[in-house]
């Protein structure tokens, strides 16, 4: 599910976000979303509390 979310986010040019680890060597990319993650859980726990907070 993160993977198909950071494909998502690579094709609109939003991935990766200044804080966010890119290590790469040769053709081998690691990219580690930390601060992609905190953003979307942000938002995420926003949206659900307005959702279910009735």
């Amino acid at each position: 599910m993160i993977g198909i979310i950071a494909m998502i986010l690579e094709k609109i040019k939003i991935f990766p976000l200044p804080g966010d680890i890119v290590i790469k060597k040769g053709n081998f990319v690691i990219i580690i979303p930390i601060t992609s993650m905190i953003l979307f859980s942000l938002v995420l726990t926003l949206m659900l509390n307005l959702i279910f907070k009735r």
